[in-house]
């Protein structure tokens, strides 16, 4: 990244300013007024005054400094009935702040994204993952000294328990990668039970010490169970981990070191995967770091946490959408086809993947980022010719108003597939690339949760749309289901069917 672009990216996240990658107009010196204080949230401190049309009654409710009030100030507002207070609805958790946080801030309309205050620009450049880990986990950039001791604990901790090792030789060649990774952290917490609530006790999270070793372990362990998972369709096991490499070098050097100790992964390569998990490292309450957060409040221990994470990344909704955007591109093929493509996306045709975000309503700024590590792949593995159709995609989109009107810009998938691809991992892999980085995020979090004095179980309300009451009737008397209120024909497997004529022949 030049001077000019780093000028740039800390302008717009001061002034909270778009910059556009073409703009090439000469950089204006910051002024000296520009303050780093956070701006009031939301308008700042204060109450509002509802008033219940049904009843007539004025309610007054306290809005907090970080504009937010409580939900269960509302349980006050009755209007008779059942008694019971009013509710928001919110399914999706569209505009519900479920915690209070200081890990990551993202503002989607300025395309803005800090791990804790830090522009995710500067650290992709400047800093690297195991460094970055450090901040997004305990708040802070480590020092010499710090950075030495973390490197070497996380490092320390790479290799797998060897009943780990024989749970996972045992599933089947044919087991989707992620399946490994939960199977993986699954087996972790078995083989660690000083650590596990259910055993060891309550209070057994409140050492920092307990704390610390966890998080060593989960970080340094997921790129072992990740490569693992890779080799497991091929048949072999993973080189061992080597701790005297970087974090993302000795993963590359599991999956391609085989038995020869002195293989070292290409430099370069190794520096755009630091980068990519850099990028993927934390992402705020999306889904599955919302689902570690819910996990968390129920004092279960950190891997079955990190396991239901995992797993809610597992979804083609979340982690899995990378995959979706290669295959949307190899279906257009060639940069000729992205026009009719687009037409049919409006006429509802197509789906187009890759673009928009729940929370950005501008470019996703991870994916500039990953736009120009995909430039430095293909310097060493080809360029991939679907780099041309996802460039003329973007260009078309972005000065189509059909695109620009709904705010659908390219999202971190959109180029995240091509450099997965081009470094040779297929794509049921994609979602495993995430997870590795990932797994930092759910435990900043989960250490987050453990230290709250607000947290509390996970436990929404819902409204409750079912039969009021109903008498129970003997089961002569019970009517047909329809198709949706009972199980359907579930139709034997050949093998079934295969061992039940090896009985039934006669």
């Amino acid at each position: 990244m030049t001077a000019h672009n780093r000028i740039a990216q800390l302008q717009r996240h001061l002034r909270g300013a778009a910059v556009e990658e073409e703009d090439s107009s000469p950089v204006e010196m910051v002024p000296t007024s520009v303050s780093y204080d956070q701006p009031a949230v939301a308008g700042g401190p204060g109450s509002m005054t509802i008033i219940d049309n049904r009843t007539g009654k004025k309610y007054e409710i306290p809005i907090s400094e970080h504009g937010t009030f409580k939900a269960t100030d509302l349980k006050k507002i009755t209007a008779g009935g059942d008694g019971v207070g009013l509710r928001p609805y919110d399914n999706g958790y569209l505009n519900v702040a479920a915690c209070k946080s200081a890990v990551s801030y993202i503002d989607g309309d300025k395309g803005i994204l800090r791990y804790r205050g830090y522009p995710i620009e500067q650290l992709a450049e400047r800093s690297n993952f195991l460094e970055v880990a450090h901040l997004v986990v305990y708040g802070k950039l480590p020092n010499a000294s710090e950075l030495a001791r973390w490197e070497e604990s996380v490092m320390r901790h790479s290799a797998l328990p060897v009943a780990v090792e024989n749970t996972l030789a045992a599933l089947p060649h044919d087991a989707h990668p992620m399946g490994v990774v939960l199977t993986g952290l699954a087996a972790l917490s078995t083989c660690h039970p000083e650590q596990n609530p259910a055993l060891a006790g309550q209070a057994i999270y409140s050492s920092p010490d307990v704390q610390d070793k966890q998080i060593v372990r989960l970080i340094g362990k997921i790129p072992t169970l990740g490569a693992w998972a890779y080799h497991k369709a091929s048949g072999r096991k993973p080189a061992p981990p080597n701790q005297h490499l970087g974090y993302a070098e000795n993963f590359l050097y599991m999956l391609d070191g085989g038995n020869k100790p002195s293989y070292r992964p290409n430099p370069r390569l190794a520096r755009a995967l630091d980068i990519m998990f850099i990028l993927h490292a934390e992402h705020e309450l999306n889904c599955s770091t919302s689902a570690a957060r819910h996990l968390a409040s129920s004092g279960v221990d950190v891997y079955t946490v990190a396991a239901g994470a995992v797993g809610a990344l597992y979804g083609p909704l979340h982690g899995g959408a990378n995959e979706a955007v290669l295959r949307m591109l190899h279906r257009i093929g060639h940069p000729d086809a992205v026009p009719g493509f687009l037409e049919g996306v409006k006429n509802r045709k197509e789906k187009m993947f890759g673009f928009g975000h729940r929370v950005y309503k501008n470019y996703d700024p991870r994916a500039k980022l990953i736009q120009a590590v995909a430039e430095e792949v293909f310097q060493i593995a080809g360029r991939n010719p679907l780099i041309d159709v996802a460039l003329e995609l973007e260009r078309q989109a972005r000065a189509d108003d059909y695109f620009v009107s709904r705010k659908l810009y390219p999202n971190v998938d959109f180029f995240s597939g091509l450099v997965y691809s081009a470094m040779g991992f297929p794509p049921q892999f994609f979602t495993v690339l995430f997870a590795i980085p990932r797994i930092t995020g759910y435990l900043a979090h989960w250490r987050e949760t453990l230290n709250d004095p607000d947290t509390k179980i996970v436990r929404p309300q819902q409204d409750y749309t079912g039969v009021w009451l109903r008498d129970f009737e003997p089961l002569e008397r019970r009517r047909a289901g329809s198709k949706e209120e009972t199980v359907g024909d579930v139709a034997p497997s050949n093998a079934y069917v295969r061992r039940i004529s090896g009985t039934n022949w006669q």
